[in-house]
């Protein structure tokens, strides 16, 4: 149950912002703005920056990506207002009204930051409807309103560039399952070895392999995006100049592989399509560097 201290939080919160979205509606009637894109008149005011998620924004924990950018979605212009403002939302997650809560709430106080986009990505419409309908009835037990700053009418409806829920309704049940089923594959754990094995009868036929560290990883729509830390080791490569900065799980792969934190070394494997390195196999080193070592020297033995 949420404690007395925080439904003060919420409420207190509730009202700025709808004393916020009354002080933008006298100052500016252009709701068609507005609901194309929230934080227009912030973003055009405040250079858009790309900062690193607080690492004590509970709210955000474990979302698998390490940069958001600012100003986010509501408006504010510094991680510490965000993580501030945010807080108050952490009864929220506990009452578990919907798996993709987190997901939802994050997208707005800390948008994920793409090098290629220059505007935060906000949730698509389906999630926020469907966090709304969960979660409201209980917000609504405690005498609080959905925010006017939570409207989903003002998120794209799929068309374009947005962060989906962990499950879209609109695909058919069917297809999903045997796409994600194909893809796990890619990042299985190394059972008994059997990963090692794959590595080595593909390495070969791969137009890439890197060892790696990973920096962060999210999903956009229904693609997942890994982005490397630091500089990779290029164990072989057939795909033209090196210009790309991130690797590619299609289909809304659910990988055990980026699961938890993300430490040590990856091997990665894979092929170019459409310009994207798309992964064909992740393996996450579970033993030490020198075994590591060793392995990477076997590889790189073989006559391709």
């Amino acid at each position: 149950m949420f404690n007395l201290r925080s439904v003060c939080v919420i409420a207190l919160l509730v009202l700025s912002a709808s004393r916020a979205d009354e002080d933008a509606a006298a100052a500016d009637d252009d709701d068609e703005g507005l609901a194309a894109s929230p934080v227009s008149a912030e973003l055009g005011a405040v250079r858009s920056v790309c900062k690193p998620v607080p690492n004590t924004m509970g709210l955000c924990s474990g979302i698998g990506y390490g940069e958001m950018r600012l100003p986010n979605l509501l408006g504010h212009a510094s991680a510490r207002e965000a993580q501030q403002q945010s807080a108050a939302w952490m009864p929220l997650l506990g009452k578990h009204c919907h798996r993709d809560t987190r997901r939802f709430l994050c997208s707005l106080y800390a948008p994920v930051c793409l090098p290629e986009v220059s505007a935060p990505v906000g949730p698509c419409r389906s999630l926020c409807e469907a966090v709304r309908d969960a979660c409201l009835p209980v917000m609504s037990a405690f005498g609080f309103p959905w925010p006017e700053m939570f409207n989903c009418s003002r998120f794209p409806d799929g068309a374009e560039l947005c962060i989906p829920g962990e499950r879209d309704p609109n695909r058919d049940e069917t297809t999903e399952a045997t796409e994600d089923s194909a893809v796990c594959e890619v990042c299985s754990p190394d059972s008994e070895g059997l990963g090692e094995q794959e590595i080595q009868q593909n390495f070969c036929k791969s137009q890439f392999a890197f060892r790696l560290r990973i920096g962060s990883w999210s999903r956009l729509g229904t693609d997942v995006r890994v982005v490397p830390q630091g500089r990779s080791r290029v164990l072989r490569w057939l795909g033209g100049p090196q210009e790309q900065s991130a690797l590619w799980l299609p289909h809304g792969c659910s990988c055990p592989a980026l699961e938890g934190q993300l430490k040590g070394s990856y091997i990665a494997l894979g092929h170019m399509q459409n310009g994207r390195m798309l992964l064909r196999r992740l393996l996450k080193w579970s033993r030490d560097e020198k075994e590591l070592k060793k392995f990477i020297r076997t590889l790189l033995r073989q006559d391709c």
